[in-house]
């Protein structure tokens, strides 16, 4: 592959980096503290493309190796599926179908976590990751009684309606599911629509048998725009 068309795939990498990241939609893939590096990398790419097409125009011409097998060709090809899922494509956040496909799989991953006290608040906002861990680990039963609010999408399966979300570590690639069963009056919303929900938990609803999930009973329902950043960490 010629070295104009080498650079020019540099660029365009690099200006894919920059625009996830500033347009917000690198909160798709990756967490909200690697930003800094994103920019970072994309900045580096574009510099570098840069400096060897200035580099090529001041020697009068571009260097072009023509001993280049093709694999080599195609393999810097490949360059260019990043910049076009980012601008044709534009994947979207992960969502019911990694939540089902992980049903099995423990959600708390059961990691001790300290639990600190919870507010006097007459309704609780909650992320789904304290609520979850705290109906499997805190056997006091703090929640008990007490209204929460969570934020999530609607999934169902099996019959059963859950309110679900996806925290990461560090990128989508190890996202994992959080999920709590709704009971009560659920409206008839369509799957993947994010709703704010405000209720109260089934005491010792979360078990082994059932994955760690808890019940929960709802009190009202709102349908609300997806989050900026959809999942939790």
């Amino acid at each position: 592959m010629r070295r104009e068309t080498q650079n020019i795939l540099l660029v365009l990498l690099g200006g894919a980096l920059l625009k996830i990241s500033f347009s917000g939609l690198y909160l798709r893939y990756v967490q909200k503290s690697l930003l800094p590096l994103l920019i970072a990398a994309g900045v580096i790419m574009i510099g570098l493309a840069l400096f060897a097409i200035i580099r090529d125009v001041r020697r009068g011409k571009a260097a072009d190796d023509g001993h280049e097998h093709s694999h080599s060709s195609r393999s810097t090809w490949l360059m260019l599926l990043p910049v076009l899922a980012v601008f044709l494509i534009s994947p979207p956040a992960l969502g019911g179908d990694v939540v089902n496909s992980a049903a099995d799989t423990n959600q708390t991953q059961r990691s001790r976590n300290l639990l600190g006290e919870l507010p006097s608040a007459d309704v609780i906002p909650l992320s789904m990751t304290e609520f979850v861990t705290r109906t499997a680990w805190d056997e006091s039963g703090t929640l008990d009684g007490r209204r929460v609010k969570l934020t999530g999408f609607l999934l169902r399966a099996d019959g059963d309606t859950y309110v679900a979300r996806l925290a990461i570590s560090c990128c989508a690639a190890d996202a994992r599911p959080l999920k709590v069963r709704v009971t009560g009056d659920v409206p008839a919303l369509p799957d993947e629509q994010w709703v704010e929900v405000t209720g109260k938990v089934v005491p010792k609803s979360a078990n082994e048998k059932n994955s760690w999930v808890p019940s929960f009973t709802v009190e009202s329902f709102t349908p609300v725009p997806e989050p900026v950043e959809p999942y939790e960490s």
